[in-house]
Order: C-alpha cells, then structure tokens, then sequence
C-alpha cells in the first residue's frame, strides 16, 4: 500500500492525560514546545484530525507566524465519517485549504473552493478505512503527515500499525479522572500479546517538561 510517513504528535500531563475531566482542552505544552509543534507541522504536507476534536476544541491547523517564519500552511485533513463538520468551524477558514473525509455516500459539498469533500471506504466497524485514507491522501501528494488526535484516532493509527514516529511532550502536571481524555483512546488491548511496541529514539527536557521520541518497530 502507497502511503504517507505518519507522525503522531501529542501532549500530555505526567499521568498520562490530554484534557481535563470534563474533556475541555487545556494547554500542556510550554512555549518551547509550541514552538517545536508547530515547526513540525509546517514541515508536514498535512495535518490530520477527527471531528471529535473539530466540534469539542475547534482548532485551526494552521501555523502561526510568529513561530515560523514564512510559513507553508498544510493541507488540514478531517476523519469525519458522517459530514458533521459546521460551516462555522475555524478549520475551513480560508488560510489554507481543507480536505474533509466522510463515508462513501455522506459527500455533502461546500461552497467555498477551498474546502474539499472525499468520500472513502469505511471498515467492518463502520468506520472510516484508515488504509483507504491514507492511499487518498498519497494521490494527493502527501507524503509526510502528521495525526494530532483526538486519542480514538491515535489508538486507531497506532493499533493498525499505521504510525512510523510518536512525539509525547509530557508537562509537569497531574489531572486525574477515571474517564479522563488519554493520548491513545478507543478500545484497547485485550491480551498482552497485543501490546504496540515502540522505540524510544531520544528524550529531551523541553522547558518544565520532557519530550518522548518513538519511533515504531518494524
């Protein structure tokens, strides 16, 4: 299978959380490790997300200039299997162009030129195929991508062995919650046969935290 180089790249508390109990996004990162995020998102061809993170955080995806100079400004990619994605949503701004990727049959178009509507193969789950995705995305002339959440879209590249590099910034802090958002949501491991495996490339004290570099075995 043709695909792009995915990078996974994430915050969380020293517990291993990524938003507060009420799943409300919080900032982790300190500014050196903004800095570092979004570097490597202008070095990616684009930047991925699914709509659960689109409707609870409604993030930009873009690169701010004040941390790159000149920046390139990737495609803004969506897993968003059933079109929910509000016209309102600061991801379809017009800074840069927006791909959104819904189940086959659920194609509802925007206006706008810059926003782009794909539909793709869902999985025996009913959701989106990740594979599917990611060969859409290579004929479109991505070859470097990077997942930036939420945790059930983490788990589901990781779980399919889809990821090549993890970049983990861990702060200072401690949220708690039983049901506290974690990087790597959705089901789980059922046996530890299962367990993902990874290789920890480097660690990096960034600010008041530290940075975990994986990259993922063969």
């Amino acid at each position: 299978m043709r695909r792009p180089y995915v990078i996974v790249n994430c915050a969380m508390s020293a517990d291993g959380k990524t938003a507060l109990p009420s799943r409300k996004q919080l900032r982790i990162s300190c500014d050196e490790d903004i800095k570092r995020m979004y570097e490597l998102r202008n070095d990616c061809d684009a930047v991925l997300v699914g709509i659960e993170t689109v409707l609870s955080d409604d993030p930009k995806l873009t690169v701010k200039e004040t941390y790159v100079k000149n920046p390139r400004q990737p495609l803004r990619v969506i897993l968003d299997g059933c079109n929910r994605t509000p016209v309102s949503a600061q991801v379809l701004n017009t800074t840069t162009k927006t791909l959104i990727i819904v189940a086959k049959g659920a194609e509802k178009q925007f206006d706008d030129s810059h926003i782009e509507v794909a539909g793709c193969d869902v999985d025996t789950n009913g959701y989106l195929d990740l594979q599917s995705v990611l060969e859409l995305l290579s004929k479109r002339g991505v070859k470097k991508l990077l997942v930036e959440g939420g945790g059930t879209i983490i788990w589901s590249f990781l779980s399919q062995k889809l990821v090549d590099e993890l970049f983990v910034y861990i702060g200072p802090c401690i949220i708690g919650g039983k049901d506290t958002p974690t990087m790597a949501g959705g089901k789980g491991i059922t046996d530890e046969n299962e367990m993902i495996s990874l290789n920890l490339s480097s660690v990096k004290k960034i600010g008041p935290g530290v940075l975990l570099h994986y990259k993922t075995r063969p």
